[in-house]
């Protein structure tokens, strides 16, 4: 199907999201943390008489500021997406629906509260944006959670293209609607990932039902994770889901290597 504008400027975003990663890159003396598998600026010291100081451990929990700092923002992405005005209308028509298995019962609960983790208590920073020419939406979170509880959440997600790769949701007051789960490629950042795309059509008797489609990012970074949605009824970028997690992947890193308390 032919592009909408929204998402033509969307995709040119990208261009933003790869001029900022590329700056990102340069101010640090080492590379962000690669596995297996949402900007700070250098700057130059001058010379003193004094000797340098042994390198600083590495702080301890993130803090709220540093999570915020980490954030992407619509400054990143640029036109037209706007910090979010609220819910969009297929959140609460679409994606608030259940299943019978628990797997898939468990992923949609988790798209509709944008909550990947089951309510995980620990320092969280949220950010919404609207592309309202498309009625799109995303959401980037910044966490410190246990390590062994993320990477067992991403243990999970990867095996959703296997357990719930094709199932049917009941939707408000019944209605039957298809649901597709499918592995997403995500960019070797961080020390572990997964991505997944979601489409939801339905109701499944309506002519012309609508299709939701949800790209969903989650990356470890050291002791902290950051994970992206960005859903809509129109044409959603995977490359922008991709952009945005390389990008908030890096930042994360580089916040946590200058270790301070205040941002």
């Amino acid at each position: 199907m032919p592009r909408t504008p929204a998402r033509v400027l969307s995709s040119s975003a990208l261009a933003v999201l790869a001029a900022g990663t590329l700056l990102a890159s340069a101010g640090c003396s080492a590379g962000s943390a690669d596995g297996p598998r949402r900007k700070g600026g250098g700057h130059t010291s001058s010379p003193s008489a004094r000797p340098s100081a042994p390198a600083a451990p590495a702080a301890g929990a993130l803090t709220d500021a540093q999570a915020r700092a980490a954030l992407v923002t619509e400054a990143d992405l640029g036109d037209p997406w706007a910090p979010t005005q609220g819910a969009a209308t297929w959140r609460d028509t679409m994606l608030k629906a259940t299943a019978d298995a628990p797997d898939c019962r468990r992923l949609l609960d988790a798209l509709y509260t944008d909550d990947l983790f089951g309510g995980a208590s620990g320092t969280r920073a949220v950010i919404g944006l609207d592309d309202a020419m498309d009625e799109a939406q995303l959401r980037y979170q910044v966490l410190a959670l246990p390590r062994a509880d993320v990477d067992r959440t991403l243990a999970w997600l990867r095996e959703l293209p296997r357990t719930c790769r094709h199932f049917t949701a009941k939707g408000t007051g019944g209605a039957p609607h298809t649901v597709e789960v499918a592995d997403a490629r995500l960019p070797e950042v961080g020390d572990a990932r997964q991505g997944l795309r979601v489409t939801m059509k339905g109701p499944a008797d309506q002519e012309d039902a609508p299709v939701l489609t949800l790209d969903v990012a989650a990356v470890r970074v050291g002791d902290d994770t950051i994970t992206v949605t960005d859903g809509g009824l129109g044409d959603v970028s995977a490359d922008v889901t991709g952009a945005v997690a390389r990008l908030g992947a890096q930042r994360l890193a580089e916040v946590r290597k200058q270790g301070r308390v205040q941002i």
